[in-house]
């Protein structure tokens, strides 16, 4: 089966967190700084937005040196406790499209789609479509999406139209898309890599196929040698997948209208369940916590939570607590939802003795 994988990047992530909390800032050059407790203009940049890229200022840069080029700009000091409240949302959306997911960083994730695509590009970029829509009705931030046939294609891909876009590289113009490019270019090459290609001829990743492996291997040791060989080409292996071992099991979707109806939510999220419920015997462990989540119509995402006596891992489980869960929400909150979802966690492994399967 050929392989779908996104890279999802969030737009100066932090920087545009910034302008959705004050709208105020919008069409302003922003800088988001990392300030020193020396004070004063001591730091460094996290992340200037769009306006502020233009005027020169990037992300490293002192803060200082970004005044010099941009002085009228909005210089505020980052608050990563929030971006990552934030970014967890966001990832948490991502999620419920993905068969196999993969975060890189605060703002930047893998997607497997393989499966729930049939393999289909034309499906993945739909996919990245949804995404990109969902991001945004969730959260008001908007993404960049690369699609290709591996993780390292779809992050070469995804910076390309920026900001909001999406770049879809097939498997047959994988060869064509690398060949001209500088071989910095490459996810992962530096100006030590570059510096040492320069030495033997070597700008472009086109010419970087014209090295045999062996002589690689000789510049750059085995790993790193055989690794530039197969990049150079278009190949990568390394599958999406979480490190570490996974926390929880959820699934998200966007409801045909705005509702109130309990049978219509329930209806969603018992299918949702059954694609949890699917990873659940895949991973072969059981849960005791299930999560009903939902983004109201104020785009405001809300949780309810139930530990259940003992480990279990029941598809029944799954949907009769989601159902209670859901009259519960709506109980206690006024507004229609948009968006629900399902999650399973507090996992533990088997060890032979039986299951709680009869749930009540």
């Amino acid at each position: 089966m050929d392989r779908v994988i996104l890279h999802v990047d969030l737009d100066a992530f932090y920087a545009s967190v910034e302008e959705r909390e004050d709208p105020s800032l919008k069409g302003k050059p922003v800088v988001v700084c990392m300030f020193s407790a020396r004070g004063g203009d001591s730091g460094a940049v996290a992340t200037p937005n769009y306006e502020a890229r233009r005027l020169g200022v990037r992300s490293g840069m002192s803060i200082k040196q970004a005044k010099k080029l941009a002085p009228d700009a909005v210089y505020l000091p980052a608050r990563r406790g929030f971006y990552k409240e934030a970014s967890e949302r966001v990832m948490e959306t991502l999620r419920g499209h993905a068969d196999s997911f993969e975060p890189v960083s605060i703002d930047e994730a893998f997607l497997d789609v393989s499966e729930s695509t049939n393999s289909d590009f034309i499906m993945g970029a739909e996919t990245a479509r949804l995404i990109k829509k969902d991001v945004v009705e969730a959260e008001k931030l908007a993404c960049s999406v690369g699609v290709g046939p591996n993780k390292l294609i779809a992050k070469m891909a995804s910076p390309l139209d920026k900001p909001d876009g999406l770049t879809v590289i097939m498997p047959d113009a994988v060869e064509s898309f690398l060949r001209s490019l500088d071989v910095t270019g490459l996810w992962g090459v530096g100006g030590k890599t570059k510096k040492a290609l320069a030495d033997i001829r070597v700008e472009t990743i086109g010419e970087l196929t014209g090295v045999e492996l062996p002589r690689l291997i000789e510049i750059f040791g085995k790993s790193k040698g055989r690794w530039l060989y197969n990049a150079a080409r278009g190949v990568d292996e390394e599958p999406v997948s979480e490190r570490g071992e996974r926390e929880q099991i959820g699934r998200i979707m966007t409801l045909a209208e705005d509702t109130r109806d309990v049978e219509a939510i329930a209806s969603t999220i018992d299918g949702l369940a059954l694609e949890v419920h699917k990873q659940i015997d895949e991973w072969e462990v059981l849960f005791r916590t299930v999560s009903f989540f939902a983004v109201t119509t104020d785009l405001k995402q809300h949780s309810k939570s139930k530990t259940l006596p003992a480990p279990t891992s029941s598809l029944e489980a799954i949907q009769k607590t989601g159902r209670k869960l859901i009259e519960k929400f709506l109980s206690e909150n006024d507004l229609s939802v948009r968006r629900a979802g399902i999650r399973v966690s507090n996992f533990t492994h088997p060890t032979g003795q039986k299951t709680l399967h009869q749930f009540e």
